[in-house]
């Protein structure tokens, strides 16, 4: 029988949580790098004994671990560093990717009008490629996408994204100016999304060596012009393998849905009670069912009336049902973050998140009834999941 592993990031360490088939009885692992922030961790598809993760501290930086025997042990590879952005674009300027002598084609307008230059601060997000073990990208803050194709030894920025021409546009969201979402195409490696907070969503179709903002018909009334290329804040997006042009966001207000790969985006909220959030994410083997947690307010961000609940839509989007068997009901004023959810490919869907109250809950029946496996975690920042053979 196949098994599962939860990887689990928090505010003080990683934990990795294993359980067979059932998913009714868990064993712990952890913390790993206690005391260290773990921003995320993700396991390759192709060698689920290969994850990555992101190790960050105010005091001491960012450091890349991973693990090439399930989380068992880990290392540093290529001495933990991810390297900072080249000098030439780090010097206030933004460059024309195209221009092969490197000429600086405009300075760079950042935030408030005057000069800055990208800081470089922690890795939000890892994202094993599809096809081989050792290609893995990183979303990082200030927003830019960075690969390795060595297991992490050595790294390259796809410089093309913020030579895009827009980035005197993107402000920082709550959480800083992070590229917190990244999506492989599995049947088009060249096509990518990358989703920024707070500049919106784009993709390449060439490996990275373009991009386009993908942002029609996202509206945010905090923004000068709502409509705008860019300048949205989105907080996360999912896409199914089977439909990889399909695509749902949740925005800082609004739950969106893309069936041309973020040409268009319509809204999808439907009879939700709030339609502000930060995680979404879609059914293994259902791609029109999809999982939000809705939370009360971009300033009160807990469940709304204390009653932790995970919204369902069977038909991709408008129409909602809550799930709350085996959630609290009273006093809980949780979070649940953007990285925060995650679901299995086993027969039995079983969708997973983690909260700021350090709980993690499974669902191992597609999200009609949930278990606590943890109770008192550090604050969850992100979890993803991994099915064994």
């Amino acid at each position: 029988m196949s098994r599962v592993r939860v990887l689990v990031g928090t505010r003080k360490g990683a934990f990795v949580l294993t359980a067979d088939g059932k998913r009714d009885k868990w064993e712990v692992s952890g913390p790993f790098f206690a005391g260290w922030e773990i921003y995320h961790l993700k396991g390759s598809p192709v060698d689920p004994d290969r994850i990555y993760a992101s190790q960050s501290s105010g005091w001491f930086g960012q450091v890349l671990q991973a693990s090439t025997d399930g989380g068992k042990t880990w290392f540093q590879p290529g001495g933990g560093t991810i390297p900072k952005f080249p000098e030439k674009i780090s010097n206030r300027f933004v460059y024309d990717t195209s221009d092969e002598s490197g000429k600086p084609l405009t300075t760079h307008q950042w935030y408030d009008g005057t000069q800055h230059p990208w800081e470089f601060k922690r890795v939000w997000h890892l994202e094993p490629s599809y096809t081989d073990a050792k290609t893995v990208y990183a979303g990082v803050e200030d927003a830019a996408l960075f690969r390795s194709t060595d297991g992490g030894e050595s790294w390259q920025e796809l410089s093309g994204l913020r030579g895009h021409g827009t980035g005197s546009s993107w402000q920082p969201g709550a959480g800083g100016m992070c590229l917190h979402t990244v999506i492989l195409n599995p049947a088009n490696p060249e096509r990518i999304y990358i989703a920024i907070s707070a500049a919106g969503a784009f993709r390449t179709d060439d490996g990275g060596k373009s991009w386009k903002p993908i942002n029609k018909g996202l509206r945010s009334e905090f923004m000068p012009k709502p409509e705008a290329e860019v300048g949205h804040c989105v907080h996360h997006i999912a896409m199914h393998p089977a439909e990889p042009d399909v695509l749902f966001m949740q925005k800082h207000w609004d739950v969106m849905r893309s069936n041309d790969a973020g040409d268009h985006w319509t809204e999808v909220s439907g009879n939700l009670p709030t339609d502000f959030g930060f995680v979404i994410d879609v059914h293994a083997h259902e791609p029109e069912t999809i999982y939000v947690v809705p939370i009360k307010s971009d300033s009160e961000h807990f469940p709304l009336d204390g009653a932790l609940r995970v919204y369902r839509s069977k038909s991709g989007g408008d129409e909602w049902e809550p799930l709350t068997k085996g959630l609290p009901q009273k006093d809980c004023y949780v979070n649940v973050l953007r990285d925060a959810m995650a679901v299995d490919r086993m027969d039995d869907c079983g969708i997973y998140f983690g909260t700021t109250g350090g709980q993690v809950y499974v669902s191992p029946d597609g999200g009609d009834s949930w278990q606590a496996i943890v109770n008192n975690l550090p604050a969850v920042l992100s979890v993803e999941v991994q099915t064994i053979p």
